[in-house]
């Protein structure tokens, strides 16, 4: 079993670029920026950018997920 989180050795952990996770997220790259200098998204920086765990990505999704009449 492969695990993708904090806890999964380096070379198993899949990191996507902002560009990429704005693709995912159907959002802009200032978004994710802003997500990450929030600390709401973690990522590692690479000298000036920033690179983000894709389990990270998927947790802040599943978080995030509203059902129905619960938001507001």
């Amino acid at each position: 079993m492969t695990t993708n989180g904090p806890e999964a050795p380096l070379g198993e952990v899949r990191f996507l670029t902002v560009a990429e996770v704005a693709t995912v997220m159907r959002v802009s790259k200032m978004t994710v920026y802003r997500l990450v200098h929030a600390g709401t998204l973690p990522a590692v920086q690479v000298g000036r950018s920033f690179r983000i765990p894709e389990s990270a990505v998927h947790e802040y999704l599943r978080e995030s997920y509203v059902h129905g009449m619960e938001a507001g």
